[in-house]
C-alpha cells in the first residue's frame, strides 16, 4: 500500500478545508433547500439531494485529513470527484433544465471554482507529500 504524511502538510490542511466547507455547505442546501431554491432559481430537489450527497463525502475527507498517513490512490479520487463536481455544477448552467437567478449562477461558479481549488491544491499536496510505502 502506498501511503502519504497527511497532518500539519499542505494536503492535510487542504483535506481539512475542504471536509468542513463541503460540510457546511451540505448541510445548508439540505437543510435550507426550499428558501434557497426561491433565492437561487435551482430546484428545491437538487439542492436537497445534492446537500445530502456531500454530507457522507466531507465527513470521509475530514477523517483522510486528520489521519497522519492517508492512502494516496483514495486522495485520486478526492481529486476527481472534485474535479468532475466543479465542471458538472459549470455544465449544469449549460443546461434548460434548470433557471437559476443571477445569484444562483453566482453560488454555482463560486462553489464550481471553490471545489476546483480544493482539486488543485490536494493535486498539488499529492505530488509534494512524502510517500511512505507499506
Amino acid at each position: 500500500m502506498t501511503a502519504m504524511t497527511s497532518t500539519k502538510s499542505l494536503l492535510g490542511r487542504t483535506l481539512l478545508l475542504d471536509g468542513i466547507i463541503t460540510g457546511a455547505t451540505g448541510a445548508l442546501m439540505f437543510l435550507a433547500a426550499a428558501p434557497l431554491a426561491d433565492l437561487l432559481g435551482l430546484h428545491e430537489r437538487l439542492l436537497r439531494i445534492a446537500g445530502f450527497s456531500l454530507l457522507p463525502f466531507a465527513a470521509l475527507v475530514v477523517f483522510l485529513a486528520v489521519r497522519p498517513l492517508v492512502s494516496r490512490p483514495l486522495v485520486w479520487a478526492i481529486v476527481c470527484i472534485n474535479v468532475l463536481w466543479a465542471v458538472d455544477s459549470l455544465l449544469l448552467l449549460t443546461t434548460d433544465w434548470v433557471a437559476p437567478t443571477a445569484l444562483g449562477y453566482a453560488f454555482t461558479v463560486f462553489q464550481a471554482v471553490t471545489v476546483a481549488g480544493f482539486a488543485c491544491l490536494q493535486y498539488v499536496g499529492l505530488r509534494g507529500g512524502r510517500v511512505v510505502t507499506a
